[in-house]
């Protein structure tokens, strides 16, 4: 008896063995397979195998420059990936060919014996070994036994131990390269170990590297929000195995993958143009580098899909909208307040607004001489884009000291790009939002040159509005400019003065008393005559001058571009002293603009049902009447009437939207920029007794004909969250 139960379990564990060893050979099959799906250039493969050198080496390739800037061997790393595919792919003329499999060992062996190591521990520990363990599994047993053996050791820099496998986005990189090396050598122990780990990093680390509880990302504790790059690869690489591996023993659970899921459509996608182009507001470094426009890969999603059926239809709607099979439809509202980041969608524009504070720093490093310019990229950067390509490309020609919805002071020249990255001055930053409607409020102070300006914005349906208050500079010398818009120009440029429509001739402008202004089917209109400064001409520059990668061009790129902005000349509050006593008041410098995407020029003169109902250094607030929307941002404690019967009391700084129905509050939503109180108290014209749970309280005062509001505040990983009250 005890013999025939001793054989089942052996028998159970051998079945279990082999069901274990079948599934990971279903693993390596299916990574192979998606290897393969890479395009064969047989066309250069063919010049590979004629240009070769005896030694394994490639001629035009710098060997000796292993520089951060450097390292030209990653395209003899690429060349070997080449020649594999041709060589495995049925389709290629190269197919099994004996002289391709010569020289693959001959190129594999001169890397091998040099065993090249980049300055950039990039190179090193990720490029390096992934680019060898897909040759390895591409080419099968079909490379040399000591050479495998060689790659294989060189490939192990890719390990979960490794200085670069950081939480967050590259430890799951570096995991899946080591994963990929499991299934070369055949271990299935490593290779369960690594699809754990993968499993586990999918989680919330907040206030550290890697997913923040707003679905933003940070891969490093600056809390620069890198959510499209860094994140987006942490993504991918997550789908990519959660595919790989559904079905099997090896499955990532339903919990991690819903997470996932809900960080790649509500964190990534809403980065993204439609979910479908990448908008220039969450470029960090990376906007320095030349890009071909298209919609993004579809890549990730459909790994998903083949993962789980979660949000099924959502990530179906990504992949329909970046094939062109449906047009844009989506409508909302979402600030990252871990971020400090706002975007805004209807299905006409996609527009957001970038800035930072105390609780993190304005922008990423210039690591490897990348993005040299970016020090003004955080200041309440406002880019818009109706079709997706309004900045394509535009990023040698550039005037980086006018970027669109910044207030700058316009410098000779910007400082090192080694003081690009700064802490952020002050704590009021952030948004109000409903998820559908939202305003923003940036107390602005630049830790470059102490510029200062309260900035914010109030977006609705057709429109959003920008106001900005309190503009100071300690430049005694220097003028701040406000910029609108710069970007690609695109057709004619028109202005009007609410009599006249004048279409200008190329060059550079200087205008009073305008009203509005028209480029590239999007409006900008003044609520008063402005004095506006505005160049529709050719620039030039070069990619070399804000990236100094190897493959950064050096000539001379010229594009026609489009730049509008006010001046608010030199210390716009004006020169303290003096024996005049006004001289010591320093003036409330403003701008006010409305900015209509998808405009109409024949309706440029036309009103708006807009009303700023202030915009000064201490409140900013505007009222949309055809909505019944008022946004207000209270710098301050304060009170503000919006209209005859109505009135606003806040007993301390906040950010306020409401919604009428007729003189009916319908709803209200709060949030604290500040990110300093555990309640928020208001007061409110009428009586507002419907109590809409536990974490609000209403008094009304008969007397005086007005409810007093006490609303708790998120705290936590969620202070700065909006408070959403509908009655």
């Amino acid at each position: 008896m005890k013999l025939k139960s001793l054989s089942f379990l052996i028998i159970i564990g051998l079945s279990g063995m082999a069901r274990a060893q079948n599934d990971f050979e279903v693993v390596k099959q299916r990574v192979v397979s998606e290897i393969m799906k890479t395009p064969v250039n047989d066309s250069l493969v063919t010049e590979l195998i004629k240009t070769i050198k005896d030694d394994g080496s490639w001629p035009g390739i710098n060997y000796s420059d292993i520089s951060r800037t450097g390292f030209e061997h990653s395209v003899h790393l690429n060349n070997i990936v080449a020649m594999s595919l041709a060589f495995n792919n049925k389709g290629s003329k190269h197919f099994k060919s004996k002289k391709l499999r010569q020289r693959i060992n001959q190129s594999l062996t001169f890397w091998c014996q040099n065993d090249f190591i980049c300055d950039n521990w990039w190179y090193n520990q990720i490029f390096t070994p992934l680019s060898l363990v897909t040759v390895l599994l591409i080419m099968d047993d079909k490379v040399d036994p000591a050479l495998t053996e060689k790659a294989i050791q060189i490939a192990g820099r890719a390990h979960l131990g490794a200085p670069g496998a950081r939480q967050g986005g590259d430890r799951i990189k570096i995991g899946g390269i080591s994963a990929k090396n499991g299934l070369v050598v055949g271990d299935t122990s490593q290779f369960k170990q690594i699809m754990k780990v993968i499993n586990d990093e999918i989680k919330f680390t907040t206030g550290d590297r890697g997913m923040q509880h707003d679905y933003s990302f940070h891969h490093r504790v600056d809390r620069v929000n890198t959510t499209y790059s860094y994140g987006r690869g942490y993504a991918d690489a997550f789908a990519e195995w959660a595919a790989y591996v559904a079905g099997t023993r090896y499955a990532f659970s339903k919990e991690k993958l819903k997470q996932l899921i809900d960080y790649y459509l509500d964190g990534i996608c809403k980065q993204f143009v439609y979910g479908i182009y990448i908008d220039k507001g969450v470029f960090n470094r990376g906007i320095s580098r030349k890009e071909t426009f298209g919609p993004h890969s579809t890549y990730t999603p459909e790994k998903l899909l083949k993962a789980s059926d979660y949000r099924k239809s959502e990530l179906e709607e990504i992949i329909n909208l970046r094939e062109g099979k449906i047009a844009p439809k989506a409508s909302f509202s979402k600030f990252f307040w871990q971020s400090e980041h706002f975007v805004f969608q209807r299905p006409e524009f996609y527009t957001s607004v970038r800035m930072f504070s105390v609780r993190n720093r304005n922008m990423e490093q210039p690591y490897n001489s990348e993005g040299l310019l970016n020090h003004h990229r955080g200041d309440g950067t406002n880019f818009l884009s109706i079709k997706g390509d309004e900045y394509l490309n535009i990023w040698p020609v550039y005037d980086w000291q006018k970027i669109p919805g910044t207030t700058v002071l316009q410098k000779p020249g910007l400082p090192s790009a080694e003081e690009i990255q700064k802490d952020g001055v002050t704590d009021f930053v952030g948004a109000v939002t409903d998820g559908l409607y939202g305003a923003v409020g940036f107390d602005f102070i630049s830790p470059h040159d102490f510029t200062k300006a309260r900035k914010s914005w109030f977006f609705f349906d057709k429109e959003y509005v920008c106001l900005g208050a309190g503009i100071e500079s300690t430049s005694s010398g220097l003028p701040v400019v406000t910029t609108l818009d710069q970007s690609l120009l695109k057709g004619d440029v028109v202005v009007g003065n609410g009599k006249n429509m004048t279409n200008l001739d190329v060059g550079k402008h200087e205008l009073s008393d305008v009203k509005w202004v028209f480029h590239n089917g999007i409006g900008y209109q003044f609520p008063e005559p402005t004095h506006i400064h505005l160049s529709n001409k050719t620039a030039g520059g070069r990619w070399y001058d804000i990236n100094k990668q190897w493959r950064s061009p050096k000539e001379i790129v010229k594009k026609e571009v489009f730049k509008l902005w006010i001046d608010h000349g030199i210390r716009p509050q004006g020169r303290m002293g003096g024996l005049r006593n006004e001289s010591m008041i320093a003036k409330d410098v403003k701008y006010q603009y409305i900015v209509i995407p998808s405009a109409d020029l024949k309706s440029m003169d036309s009103k708006r049902g807009i009303r700023i109902l202030a915009n000064n250094r201490l409140v900013q607030a505007v009222k949309h009447a055809e909505l019944g929307i008022i946004q207000i941002i209270f710098y301050q404690a304060g009170t503000l009437a919006v209209s005859d019967k109505m009135s606003i009391e806040m007993e301390s700084p906040g950010a306020v939207m409401i919604k009428m129905d007729g003189e009916t509050i319908k709803e209200i939503s709060v949030s604290d920029p500040s990110r300093k109180l555990s309640r928020l108290h208001m007061k409110i014209s009428g009586e507002i007794t419907e109590v809409p749970g536990d974490k609000f309280k209403s008094v009304f005062d008969n007397e005086k004909n007005r409810s007093e509001l006490t609303i708790d505040l998120p705290s936590g990983f969620y202070a700065g969250q909006s408070v959403v009250l509908t009655f």
